[in-house]
């Protein structure tokens, strides 16, 4: 069995902790470098239900794509959430490692996982990293349809290829317009407005749209848009993950057992269609 700092040098070289925006925490948060792993298991979010889950699989690893701490903190006591993930994995003898914008970043990354649950085809990095000259890693990808469909119809697309949530799938646009190009971004991406109409696409599918900056990128142009809870547009991520480091233990012999969470951690839990009248 490989010892921990194997398998996170493995990791590492997957989703490059210098990769990260400089705002991000990511790396190893949890876990002796010298204990065996034989076990690992990928969520999205490292919350007590997955750190639970990783417990009972008896799993040595646990690989998250959100940050524990993203700002910092100054204790770990119990008493708090994320003091007592930290107390539960300690004491279960889980280490926990985190990929973020590293791996948003990555090629394959987690747009590219988004945009093949969706059954898209990738044709470039929505905004490149300038430090890849081969011009594939980068933030968002920019996608086409094998053929055209309605807004409407890809609307629907997008809520039977993702993740079911309380959300679901939230669209602004013409239900009839014809959509062939759209730009996909896992998690929040309405900071990318600029880059998505810079793209000329038909469509922008993400997630944590609001609606300010939705109501002035309509106003900008029929730019049709689809809005995906944060968790569903980030959660194929973790599939590809762990096919990845399934493929890297088979070249080394190392016989991990991956699995992929199956604990839905989306923090909304039910939804109310609007009847009230607006006249």
């Amino acid at each position: 069995m490989p010892r921990l700092s194997e398998v996170i040098a493995a990791l590492e070289n997957l989703w490059p902790a210098e990769r990260a925006e400089s705002w991000d925490a990511v790396g190893t948060v949890a876990g002796d470098p010298d204990q065996e792993v034989t076990r690992v298991l990928f969520a999205v979010d490292p919350v007590r239900e997955t750190v639970d889950e990783a417990v009972q699989l008896d799993a040595d690893l646990l690989v998250t794509h959100h940050p524990l701490y993203l700002r910092g903190t100054t204790t770990v006591a119990a008493s708090t959430s994320k003091g007592r993930v930290v107390h539960d994995l300690i004491k279960n003898d889980v280490a926990l490692h985190v990929a973020h914008t590293n791996a948003d970043k990555a090629d394959p990354g987690v747009s590219d996982a988004l945009a093949g649950a969706l059954g898209l085809r990738v044709l470039r990095p929505l905004v490149p990293d300038r430090d890849d000259p081969a011009g594939r890693r980068g933030l968002g990808r920019v996608c086409e349809l094998d053929a055209p469909e309605t807004l409407r119809e890809f609307a629907a697309r997008a809520a039977a290829s993702l993740p079911a949530t309380a959300q679901g799938i939230r669209v602004a646009g013409d239900p009839d317009a014809r959509i062939r190009t759209v730009a996909v971004s896992g998690g929040s991406g309405d900071s990318l407005f600029d880059d998505v109409r810079a793209a000329g696409v038909d469509a922008f599918l993400t997630a944590d749209l609001r609606h300010h900056p939705v109501s002035e990128a309509r106003a900008h142009s029929p730019l049709a848009l689809i809005d995906a809870a944060h968790w569903a547009t980030e959660q194929p991520w973790c599939q590809l993950a762990a096919a990845q480091l399934e493929e890297i233990s088979e070249r080394h012999g190392w016989n991990l057992r991956v699995h992929v969470s199956t604990t839905v951690t989306d923090p909304w839990t039910a939804h109310a269609a609007s009847t009230h009248p607006t006249h």
